[in-house]
């Protein structure tokens, strides 16, 4: 089994590695957003796809030498932040007047 150790920390993740993660997270992400119907799940399949675009930004950078990629990287998460602040309020308020959270059901937000 000393073969097994040697092969691992000689093992290095490349680029190809990074985006092949970032794509699956973002498929999942995706399906999240096409499958679920609650606006909680949805908005958190949105917060996974963010994610994988931010790995793909960092892995980008990290393969260039550049910093590009981490400053883009630093503006999407303000944005998911904002986007999470935003969407939470919009959720709580859609809950206290409807007592539920289907998309399917919500139309307008007035109540």
């Amino acid at each position: 089994m000393a073969w097994v150790s040697t092969l691992i920390s000689y093992w290095e993740p490349t680029l190809a590695h990074y985006l092949l993660l970032s794509a699956a997270v973002f498929s999942i992400g995706l399906i999240g957003v096409m499958v679920r119907r609650n606006a909680l799940i949805v908005f958190m399949s949105i917060e996974l796809m963010l994610n994988s675009v931010n790995l793909s930004f960092i892995s980008f950078a990290r393969y260039r030498f550049e910093m590009d990629g981490h400053v883009f990287a630093f503006f999407i998460m303000a944005v998911a932040a904002a986007e999470a602040a935003v969407a939470l309020a919009i959720v709580i308020h859609v809950f206290r007047h409807k007592r539920g959270v289907n998309v399917d059901e919500m139309q307008e937000l007035k109540y």
